[in-house]
């Protein structure tokens, strides 16, 4: 009887070879972008180290502190203005990266992504070092550390729309809603990762936790260098189908005539004219020429708001939660991280369903349509109980974050591989960081929209928020509508995208 193959042999020999390589592509992009989030979460932990209530610290033997009570804080951030001043450095990132990210997208596109990936994680592990280091050094000065956030803002700008095209690169339209949902999941651990690890050395030195990762990003970036393939024609795998119809109908007039192919071989005009096309589809295209796509400036002004919405419970859920439910801080900040789970599950639905349906601008609009009486009832009844209170965060984090993962992600890819392109895949990096760009102006005013609002009731913070996710749909309406009618079979679908 001849033995069995091995599990681990079957399992190995399940996958093709293009399968492996997708499969591999995936994971490191996911590594990457997990390090960048992981990157950008200490300063969120340290905030609460740099100022305290020095009252409830125990004085060092020795030390007179009788007429000092800032004696433990860290100055510049010893003032009572520092809530100010640690806005000042969230801006100065936010608004950094929203600005990068349009000069970003142009230079994904003409720059090869793997060293445009390495030498940014590279850069970002070099400035999350030097905020760091500002411990160490004994430096007390706000220009110092708003410089480094707004220079960690620009090199951040690198990640995202270099991961997107890469991804897009490898994974056709078939399933790339529900494997981008699986994949966006990298936020969220990042966040966790980076907030478990800076809380390890917060309280002992807090430079280490940014120190720390900021060699985890570094080195990320050195296996991107040695690792990562950008397309699949580089190792000679199979290039995935986004637009087959395009492709068979360019084709075609080829083929039609094999007398005239053969004669045009003799002359050299197929050749040419193949080489004319492949030289034309790889020209990294305009940023006017990105804005001019179909759909890119709706989901853009869509994501604008929908990311408004999100980074605002980003940074404001855990003060909201201990303010209105009167949770001690560590549990607040603990009941915020519901809101991430119920996100990772959103964006995973919000691609399965689009998937199912093709109908991208429709699920987005009908979940941030949900979410606006959602945020209502979660402001009035979602601290009633603890299981409400979880249930409410699980039910608005998917809703809220859902679309905004959908198109940062999916919406994203499609867009950069839209027929109207024909054929050219080098439009992903600029489309993503249009995008991306766009959506982060939200990112850098919901917050500071909330901190303006919020001294006159919480209220109006979330009529705000829900006013945000209204106008996001609002920008979906006449995408919704294509859509509708070619389910109605009123106008031709493109191949598995609605021609806008």
């Amino acid at each position: 009887m001849k033995p069995s193959l091995a599990p681990g042999i079957r399992l190995i020999r399940a996958f093709s070879r293009d399968g492996w390589y997708r499969s591999f592509t995936l994971l490191l992009t996911f590594l990457f972008y997990t390090a960048y989030h992981l990157s950008r979460k200490p300063i969120s932990i340290v905030k609460n180290r740099l100022h305290r209530n020095c009252s409830t610290v125990i004085q060092p033997a020795g030390l007179n502190v009788t007429d000092n009570a800032t004696w433990c804080d860290w100055a510049p951030f010893d003032q009572d203005n520092y809530h100010s001043l640690f806005g000042a450095l969230d801006n100065s990132f936010l608004v950094a990266y929203a600005i990068g990210m349009y000069i970003s997208g142009i230079f994904g596109e003409r720059l090869p992504l793997r060293y445009y990936l390495s030498v940014g994680m590279l850069m970002s592990g070099m400035f999350t070092c030097l905020f760091g280091l500002g411990f160490y050094w004994n430096i007390h000065s706000l220009g110092y550390y708003a410089f480094i956030q707004v220079m960690n803002g620009l090199v951040q700008t690198t990640g995202w729309p270099s991961v997107v095209a890469c991804v897009g690169n490898w994974f056709g339209k078939g399933k790339r809603g529900f494997i981008m949902g699986v994949w966006n999941s990298h936020t969220s651990v990042g966040n966790i990762l980076g907030s478990l690890i800076a809380g390890v050395f917060v309280s002992s030195a807090w430079g280490l936790s940014f120190i720390v990762p900021g060699v985890i990003i570094a080195s990320t970036g050195i296996l991107c260098f040695f690792f990562l393939v950008e397309k699949p024609e580089d190792v000679n795998c199979t290039p995935p189908q986004h637009h087959h119809g395009q492709e068979k109908g360019e084709r075609e007039p080829l083929l039609q005539n094999s007398t005239n192919v053969d004669s045009s071989l003799m002359n050299g005009d197929v050749i040419h004219e193949t080489v004319a096309v492949a030289e034309e589809n790889t020209k990294a295209i305009s940023f006017c020429g990105a804005l001019c796509i179909p759909g890119v400036m709706e989901f853009s002004l869509c994501l604008l708001f929908a990311k408004l919405v999100s980074y605002t419970f980003l940074y404001w859920l855990p003060l909201y939660i201990s303010n209105v439910a009167h949770f001690e801080a560590k549990e607040a900040g603990d009941m915020s991280t519901l809101f991430d789970v119920g996100g990772i599950v959103g964006g995973i639905t919000a691609g399965l369903v689009s998937d199912y349906t093709g109908g991208r601008a429709t699920t987005c609009c009908a979940m941030l349509l949900v979410a606006a009486p959602m945020l209502f009832l979660y402001n009035y009844i979602g601290q009633r109980s603890i299981g409400t209170t979880i249930g409410m965060l699980l039910l608005c984090g998917g809703l809220v974050n859902g679309p905004y993962a959908l198109i940062t992600t999916a919406v994203s890819a499609d867009l950069g591989t839209h027929e109207s392109l024909r054929g050219n895949s080098r439009a992903l990096s600029t489309v993503t960081a249009i995008i991306d760009g766009t959506g982060s102006i939200g990112a850098a005013l919901g917050p500071l929209l909330a901190g303006l609002i919020s001294p006159t009731g919480w209220d109006n913070v979330f009529y705000m928020l829900i006013s945000a996710d209204i106008l996001a749909c609002l920008f979906l309406s006449r995408l919704v509508y294509k859509e509708a009618q070619g389910w109605c079979g009123l106008a031709q679908r493109s191949s598995g995208f609605t021609e806008f």
